[in-house]
């Protein structure tokens, strides 16, 4: 959606007309249920967080002052949202994971869709396989270097929005950045 487009359809969201608050919805929806689900590892927790993210829009956007940032403000209240939600599990002593297979049958399903190639036992096989990997080496990362891909690689955030999403400088941001891709590198290439 190009900036315009964006400014007017704020307008309308603002105005609480139900057609441009379902259009936010759909507009930023996939990104936004994609970053949740990479955070939690879980569809349910995703969706929980999906909806809490759009609720808190919902009620918040006559008070949201558009200067061009609104993406950074959507996903730094989804990222909250997750980040919340880990401190809770940890609390309560459970174990989080990002290696369900939900989430390896979805990261192949992306991939062998963005590769346009039809369904072969093999090379699915070869796929979930690295998909696991993936996942499980992510999930050996810490949270914030893991936070920080997720929001570059599948929110498709630059690095500015997400220091601001994280509230961090943008040298910060880089450097989880690099050092994160460094380590998944490393483990990849070690096994």
């Amino acid at each position: 959606m190009d900036q315009a487009g964006l400014d007017e359809l704020l307008r309308r969201a603002r105005r609480r007309e139900p057609d441009a608050l379902r259009e936010l919805v759909a507009a930023y929806s996939p990104r936004v249920f994609g970053l949740l689900y990479r955070l939690t590892g879980s569809r349910d927790a995703a969706e929980d967080l999906f909806q809490e993210t759009f609720l808190r829009v919902v009620r918040s956007i006559d008070q949201y002052e558009h200067v061009g940032k609104f993406e950074p403000w959507l996903f730094r209240i989804a990222a909250n949202l997750a980040r919340d939600r880990a401190r809770k599990i940890s609390r309560r002593g459970e174990s989080r994971t990002l290696g369900d297979d939900t989430l390896d049958d979805m990261a192949t399903t992306d991939a062998r869709s963005m590769a346009g190639e039809p369904d072969n036992p093999a090379a699915g096989l070869i796929e979930r396989e690295a998909g696991q990997r993936l996942t499980a080496c992510l999930e050996g990362l810490p949270a914030a270097d893991r936070e920080v891909l997720v929001l570059r690689h599948y929110s498709e955030l630059s690095f500015r929005e997400i220091a601001d999403i994280l509230g961090v400088p943008l040298g910060t941001a880089l450097a989880r950045a690099h050092r994160a891709l460094k380590r998944l590198r490393d483990e990849l290439t070690r096994e």
